[in-house]
C-alpha cells in the first residue's frame, strides 16, 4: 500500500501567510525580499516576468469579458425598450375626423400622430400647401395635439399619413376614417381657427 504523505505548506517567514497572500499584508516588500533568498522557485512562479504578464492577461480578459457581459445587458435592454415603443406605435391608430361645417363646407381633424414622432406643425404646413387650403395644430379634448385642416380632403390626407407612416416602416398602423357631428359653436371656433392658419 502506497504511504500518502501530507501535503506540506509554505508560510511566509515575515507575515506567516502564504506566499499568494503576501500582497494583502503591510510587509509585501519584505516578504518579496524573503521568499526570493529562502524559496527561489516559488518566488519566480509568483513574481517573474512571465507570471506578472499572465496574471495580467487573465486579468484583463476577465475584465474584457466582464465589459462584453455589460455591453450586451445594455443592448438587450435597448432592444426590448425600442421594441415596447414599436408594439405601442403599432397598437395606435390615426383618426381622421370628416366634420361638417354646414352643408357644402367640411372640416377635417387628424389625431393620433404624435405617438410617431411626427412634426404636427410642420405637417399642418405642408397639408396647407399640398391642398391649398387652411390648416392649423391645435389641443383637442384630451390634451393632444391634432391638425384641423379646412376643406373635405378626408381621403388625401389618409393617403398621404399613410405614406408618411410606410416610410417610417410602420404600415401596419391604422388610418381610420370617421364623420363626426359636433355642435355649432365648437365647429364655428375651429373653422375660425383654421382659416387664421391659412391666412398666415
Amino acid at each position: 500500500m502506497t504511504e500518502v504523505l501530507p501535503k506540506s505548506t509554505l508560510y511566509c517567514g515575515v507575515c506567516s501567510y502564504p506566499p499568494e497572500y503576501c500582497e494583502f499584508t503591510a510587509t509585501f516588500k519584505r516578504c518579496k525580499e524573503w521568499l526570493l533568498s529562502n524559496h527561489q522557485e516559488v518566488y519566480e512562479k509568483l513574481y517573474s516576468d512571465e507570471a506578472l504578464a499572465n496574471q495580467t492577461s487573465t486579468l484583463s480578459l476577465e475584465k474584457e469579458q466582464k465589459m462584453e457581459q455589460e455591453l450586451e445587458k445594455k443592448q438587450k435592454k435597448e432592444e426590448a425598450k425600442q421594441e415596447r415603443e414599436l408594439q405601442k406605435k403599432l397598437s395606435s391608430k390615426v383618426t381622421i375626423k370628416r366634420i361638417e361645417r354646414n352643408k357644402r363646407k367640411h372640416i377635417i381633424s387628424i389625431s393620433g400622430l404624435e405617438v410617431f414622432n411626427i412634426d404636427m406643425k410642420k405637417l399642418s404646413k405642408t397639408f396647407a400647401s399640398k391642398f391649398a387650403t387652411g390648416a392649423t395644430v391645435t389641443k383637442n379634448a384630451e390634451k393632444k395635439e391634432e391638425i384641423l385642416v379646412q376643406g373635405d380632403v378626408s381621403n388625401e390626407a389618409k393617403e398621404y399619413i399613410e405614406k408618411l407612416l410606410e416610410e417610417k416602416g410602420l404600415n401596419e398602423v391604422k388610418v381610420e376614417q370617421i364623420d363626426d357631428k359636433k355642435k355649432k359653436k365648437a365647429l364655428e371656433a375651429e373653422a375660425e381657427a383654421a382659416a387664421k392658419a391659412g391666412k398666415k
